[in-house]
């Protein structure tokens, strides 16, 4: 186990289940059993990850094999949630924060196991594998995730064509379980267009009556991530997690 400092806080790496671990934990002064775990990036866009850690929430992050959402990571994340929850007295039920093809993982996980999953902080999320890295719609293509996907998943064009497990596939275990939403994202994203991806969620969400706040940020594309001031993400998470 290596102990280091993180933004400030104390931060350890270790190995859980033969993959690179992190957890970060707030000050003894105000530290809660509550938890973010960023499901993909880790050092990335951080600043609500920082107020919430500054807030009392320890921060969590196991590494993927693959960033494109498969099964045995949404299991090893769920094994890890228990371990925290175990060894570090973690709630039972965490906040994931998914950021672009984190997002995939965010959803996946919380459709696949939703028993550990509070509310759900998505961020330009990839949500329909047509779209990104399919290139089917209007996204952009790019040859190099394509392949990342074919080695992750073994998928042909036509199979994906198929394919009935996307994330927008799975929304109604989202709602079953009355998990909340924070989207957001930006109007002029050619990567992961919110037309294709995270709009098929907000419109689900608001004719079924699901727990969501959408914050939209004109002219931007998929960078940066976040918002400047935090501010909206950090209470929407107070309030739900």
């Amino acid at each position: 186990m290596l102990q280091t400092e993180w933004n400030g806080f104390r931060r350890i790496d270790f190995i859980f289940q033969g993959r690179e671990a992190i957890l970060v934990f707030p000050s003894s002064q105000n530290r809660t059993a509550k938890w973010l775990l960023k499901t993909e990036y880790f050092d990335a866009f951080p600043n609500c990850e920082i107020e919430l850690v500054k807030r009392g929430f320890h921060l969590a992050y196991l590494k993927n094999i693959n960033r494109w959402g498969t099964d045995a990571d949404q299991d090893a994340k769920r094994d890890f949630a228990q371990h925290l929850t175990a060894e570090f007295g973690l709630a039972d039920r965490c906040v994931p924060v998914g950021m672009s093809c984190g997002g995939l993982h965010a959803v996946n996980l919380a459709s696949r196991h939703p028993e550990i999953v509070a509310a759900l902080y998505l961020d330009a999320p990839v949500l329909n594998l047509l779209s990104c890295p399919g290139g089917m719609g209007c996204a952009d293509y790019s040859e190099s995730m394509w392949q990342e996907l074919v080695d992750a998943y073994g998928f042909s064009r036509s199979e994906l064509i198929t394919y009935r497990q996307h994330p927008i596939d799975r929304l109604d275990i989202l709602l079953r379980n009355k998990i909340p939403v924070i989207l957001v994202y930006g109007d002029s994203d050619p990567v992961v267009p919110y037309c294709e991806n995270g709009a098929v969620l907000e419109q689900y969400y608001r004719e079924n009556g699901g727990i969501l706040k959408v914050i939209g940020k004109p002219g931007c594309g998929h960078h940066p991530h976040g918002l400047a001031d935090p501010a909206p993400i950090v209470d929407f998470i107070l309030a739900h997690a």
